[in-house]
């Protein structure tokens, strides 16, 4: 239960019972018994938007704990490397460093595009991401898409050094040749790391909008 809210993000007690196959019951015995542990926690829902009549069910999610419990790629060492890295070298070394670290994203993108071709750019990314161990997957948004990364094997790192999310996110823009917003992540209290995607304007838009644009000087023109 604990590894599909990993790999799902946090998700209410109906959600799990419908995704693990068991009966509401079992899993609130199964959902009891890790919050007892300290390795899930109960936490109020997001609003989304306008709430219906009642009580929202709560979600659960992974504690620092329970994250513990998984493999984990940095430990209290590396903290204290790039706190002497830090110290030596300054700011811009440990943005350097962050930068190499991330530097997987860059170098794997091309080829899994290339041996999956039915995979749009989002979806590499999250394959890239997920061989890696973070768990990722792509979802629709209104305004594009959302790269969310379920698991963090460095967040006990990034959470005193941010510079490593931020150059993952660079990395990620770099690739995809547009701006993207990471919008949440583990290393600062969220249950999952969210990066947004927007769409790139079609060039028919962009027509459009010139299109617009003459029309109106014209007019101007005209009025003038």
């Amino acid at each position: 239960m604990a590894r599909s809210i990993l790999v799902e993000g946090p998700s209410t007690a109906a959600a799990l019972a419908e995704r693990l196959d068991l009966t509401p019951a079992a899993v609130r015995r199964h959902l009891d018994q890790l919050v007892d542990e300290g390795a899930v926690e109960a936490r109020e829902p997001r609003s989304l938007g306008v709430r219906g009549r009642g009580r929202p069910a709560k979600v659960f999610a992974l504690t620092e704990s329970g994250r513990d419990r998984f493999d984990q790629q940095y430990d209290d060492l590396a903290v204290q490397a790039l706190r002497f890295l830090a110290e030596t070298g300054g700011v811009d070394a440990v943005r350097a460093f962050a930068r190499r670290r991330a530097a997987f994203i860059q170098d794997r993108f091309a080829g899994v595009s290339e041996a999956n071709p039915d995979l749009g750019p989002a979806e590499v990314l999250a394959r890239v991401f997920t061989d890696e161990g973070y768990a990722a997957a792509v979802r629709d948004l209104p305004v594009g898409e959302q790269l969310c990364q379920q698991h963090c094997p460095v967040s006990h790192v990034a959470h005193e050094f941010p510079q490593l999310c931020e150059a993952e996110t660079e990395a990620i823009s770099a690739v995809l040749g547009r701006h993207v917003q990471r919008l949440a992540t583990i290393a600062h209290g969220d249950g999952v790391c969210t990066t947004c995607i927007p769409d790139v304007p079609t060039s028919g838009t962009t027509g459009s909008i010139t299109d617009k644009s003459s029309t109106t000087e014209k007019k101007e023109h005209v009025s003038r």
